[in-house]
């Protein structure tokens, strides 16, 4: 007769190998993966009400890029909407050769990057990545932006928005990729996402 501490430690075994895969950073190898830097316009669409909040497109926004790092929020008020912040690079922020050199982290809606010996300049490192709040337009979109791992590369199209509630509670984009600190994350409504 198997005992059952052998099947809880066979169970918890299998968990975390599975675990461990399905949260393993894929690679690419060296070279720039998605060289173009996100587009943006302005835009006159109609404000989109969703959740209880009313969200005020900014600007239509599209991007490729290489997913940094990948932090999922149930916890705080912006979960509502964004239930997964995703740090993302482009241009040399998408190369492998350069994001070795990098240590990349995500805590309380930001990200911090590290590094000993700077790859390339830091303006290039702040310019060409950014952290953002993805509001999902609908469930199809939040199951894939849920299941996004570091390293793949994401082609996200929807706007940068502002959002409010009743209360009075506010969350606005950031419009530039030159800003840094508090306020500078994108709060992107996320209209289509593909994954590859």
């Amino acid at each position: 007769m198997i005992n059952w501490k052998v099947i809880v430690f066979i169970g918890v075994v299998s968990f975390g190998t599975y675990q461990h895969f399905k949260n393993k950073a894929v690679t690419h190898g060296n070279g720039v993966m998605a060289a173009q830097s996100p587009q943006q316009q302005s835009t006159t669409s109609a404000d989109i009400l969703l959740n209880g909040y009313r969200l005020k497109p900014l600007q239509t926004f599209i991007l490729q890029a290489r997913v940094l790092s990948v932090e999922h929020y149930s916890m705080d008020r912006e979960a509502d909407l964004a239930p997964v912040d995703i740090a993302l690079g482009w241009g040399p922020m998408s190369d492998e050769k350069v994001l070795k050199e990098l240590s990349i982290s995500q805590s309380g809606r930001f990200y911090f990057w590290h590094v000993d010996n700077f790859p390339i300049p830091r303006e290039q490192i702040e310019q060409n990545s950014a952290n953002m709040h993805m509001i999902p337009a609908d469930k199809s979109v939040e199951k894939t932006l849920k299941n996004v791992k570091t390293g793949q590369i994401v082609d996200i199209s929807g706007y940068l928005v502002t959002a409010t509630a009743n209360d009075g509670w506010h969350w606005k984009s950031s419009l530039t990729r030159n800003d840094t600190g508090a306020g500078a994350c994108e709060v992107v409504y996320v209209k289509r996402v593909k994954v590859r």
